[in-house]
C-alpha cells in the first residue's frame, strides 16, 4: 500500500511511501485483539474493591432467641448475612485482575490493529514534526493544515520522545502522542486517524521486522 506524505502545512509534498505487508497488510485477528485489549484494560483496575464478611462487621454475638419454639428461622448472631448490618455473602475482595499473554500473541494483536486502520483507510504519513517551543497553538495549527481538528480522534506516532511536541500535544482534546513501542491495541483501535511520521514509520518499521 503507497501514501501520500503530507507536509505540516497539509501540502502533498508528492512523495510516496509504501507501507510494508508484514505489517500493515495482514488479515487482522479479531480475537487476539480482544485478548490484548482484555488484559490492558484488566490492568487498569486497582482491584481494591471490599466488603466485610460476616466474621468483619462489628456487632453482637449474642444469640437472639431461643432455637425452638418462636415459629421463625433459627438465628444466632446479628453479624447472620440474613439481618441488616450483617455481613455480605461471596461480596467483593481485593484481587489482581492482570492475566498473562504470550508475547507473540500481543504481538499478533498490535499488527492486527495496525493492518485493520490501514484497511479502513485510517493511516497518514506527514513529514518529521519539529517545534522549536512547546506551544499548543503551533500544533493545534499543524492539526488544521492537515483537516484532523475536526473533533476526532487522532494518534501521532513519532520516531522518539519529543519534549515539545508532547507538551504542545497534551492539552488538546483527543489527540494523543506515542512512539512505536508505546503503542498498544487498545489505543490503536481507540483512534480515527493514525498519523504518522517519517521517522515514526521507519521506527515502526524497525521495531516489527527485527522483533522475533
Amino acid at each position: 500500500m503507497e501514501l501520500s506524505v503530507y507536509n505540516i502545512k497539509g501540502e502533498d509534498t508528492g512523495r510516496k511511501v509504501t507501507l510494508s505487508d508484514a505489517i500493515f497488510g495482514l488479515e487482522p485477528n479479531e480475537h487476539v485483539m480482544y485478548l490484548d485489549v482484555k488484559q490492558y484494560l484488566a490492568n487498569q483496575r486497582q482491584g481494591t474493591h471490599k466488603s466485610k464478611q460476616r466474621n468483619e462487621v462489628h456487632g453482637t454475638t449474642k444469640k437472639l432467641k431461643k432455637q425452638k419454639g418462636t415459629g421463625g428461622a433459627r438465628a444466632g448472631s446479628m453479624k447472620s448475612p440474613v439481618f441488616v448490618g450483617g455481613g455480605r455473602v461471596f461480596g467483593p475482595q481485593p484481587r489482581d485482575y492482570g492475566f498473562k499473554l504470550n508475547k507473540k500473541t500481543k504481538r499478533l494483536a498490535r499488527l492486527s490493529a495496525l493492518s485493520s486502520l490501514a484497511k479502513d483507510g485510517k493511516v497518514s504519513v506527514v513529514e518529521n514534526i519539529a517545534l522549536s517551543a512547546p506551544r499548543t497553538k503551533d500544533f493545534a495549527a499543524i492539526l488544521a493544515g492537515l483537516k484532523l481538528n475536526n473533533g476526532k480522534k487522532t494518534l501521532l506516532v513519532t520516531g522518539s520522545v519529543d519534549k515539545n511536541v508532547v507538551l504542545s500535544a497534551r492539552n488538546i482534546q483527543k489527540v494523543s502522542v506515542a512512539t512505536p513501542v508505546a503503542l498498544n491495541t487498545h489505543d490503536l483501535l481507540n483512534t480515527d486517524t493514525l498519523l504518522l511520521s517519517e521517522d515514526g514509520l521507519s521506527a515502526l518499521e524497525q521495531l516489527y521486522t527485527t522483533a522475533e
